[in-house]
């Protein structure tokens, strides 16, 4: 079982460690609700080091990372960051992806820690651009600094942070380590993610500065369990439970990301049939004002008919209430239509709503 650099720290904080993508990561410290409204409210750290980064170098890096991916990367300048995703030929989605550019000859893949191996071995099926793709996550540590004073915690880092705009990055130096400090964030709030090569003793050393700058918050570290709230939350969809091989981006409610004009990517002609013949399902945010907890798996009915499935599921810390993701015919998932939850084999009365489910998203 893999360790990050952080593993000494969590076992010390007495974190329930469980195995996750071949790591043994920190599901919680306290509880999922404390650090949950923890992020909410003020600050709170996760170790994401299982997190892949991949380099792709060459004169055509650009034109590599255009054809595996579904956005248009030839909109990036240096320094600027972009959500993408990776699909195979018939539109199903290998991974979906943050892609950083470097410089012209650069760029960097943030992927799934589930998915390293199956995305590297996509990669290379797909490199007839001669560009050099090379796996560096087991050189990196990633910390996530999330909340609405993860901006004065950071700044005490790197103190230009602040003048970060969403989705761009920076590279800084903090004793002598180099950084790469980003804005983008999996939770709603305000955030920033914190990259580095150096060793154990480096790593615990910005750990533990960290939570010296952010103790007037009360910063808290936080868990992977954590982690899955705040991102359903705001509707995040969650590689393996909302999206995979068997979904497309379309139905999926990225659209936005799917750019249908940009020159030939792989998947193009599937995806280009699919919005050519209309979608028969669609992502949906469905909550309740009952008492329940739907989970993945459960299925939403209407008139005793089974309509969809939840993918993601639970009750919101914050509104109190069940909250879950799920695929819904397209004949019913209009915002404000009317659904169950089936659970235990008993309806329970639903509707569904705009995302996101907490108004905080920056």
């Amino acid at each position: 079982m893999k360790q990050t650099k952080f593993y000494d720290i969590h076992e010390k904080l007495g974190a329930k460690l469980v195995d996750f993508a071949g790591f043994k990561m920190p599901i919680q410290y306290t509880s999922i609700i404390e650090e949950h409204k923890c992020v909410r409210n003020s600050v709170g750290v996760f170790d994401v080091s299982h997190m892949g980064e991949v380099k792709v170098k060459g004169e055509k890096a650009l034109d590599f990372v255009q054809f595996i991916t579904v956005n248009d990367a030839s909109k990036l300048v240096p320094g600027k960051v972009q959500y993408s995703a990776m699909c195979y030929e018939d539109a199903g989605i290998v991974d979906d992806l943050l892609v950083y550019k470097i410089n012209d000859n650069e760029y960097m893949l943030v992927i799934n820690a589930s998915n390293i191996e199956k995305d590297l071995r996509w990669m290379n099926q797909n490199n007839s651009f001669g560009v050099s793709i090379i796996d560096e996550t087991e050189e990196y540590s990633l910390l996530a600094v999330q909340g609405p004073y993860s901006d004065q915690v950071v700044r005490k880092l790197y103190p230009e942070s602040g003048s970060l705009e969403y989705y761009t990055f920076t590279t800084a130096v903090y004793n002598d380590i180099p950084l790469l400090i980003s804005r983008t964030g999996y939770t709603g709030e305000l955030g920033y993610e914190i990259y580095f090569k150096g060793n154990v003793e480096q790593a615990e050393k910005i750990w533990n500065d960290i939570f010296s700058f952010g103790h007037e918050y009360k910063i808290k570290p936080v868990g992977l369990g954590a982690r899955d709230s705040l991102r359903l939350e705001m509707g995040y969809c969650l590689y393996g439970n909302d999206i995979d091989q068997t979904t497309n981006t379309l139905e999926a409610g990225l659209g936005w990301i799917t750019k249908l004009k940009k020159d030939n990517f792989i998947g193009k002609n599937s995806l280009l049939k699919v919005k050519e013949n209309g979608l028969k399902r669609k992502l949906v945010a469905i909550t309740s004002d009952e008492k329940c907890f739907p989970r993945h798996g459960y299925d939403i009915t209407l008139e005793d008919k089974k309509i969809g499935v939840v993918t993601s599921g639970m009750v919101s810390p914050v509104t109190e209430k069940p909250i879950a993701l799920a695929y819904v015919e397209i004949d019913y998932a209009s915002v404000g239509g009317a659904v169950n939850f089936l659970i235990r084999g008993k309806e329970i009365p639903a509707k569904i709503v705009q995302l996101p489910f907490v108004k905080k998203i920056i």
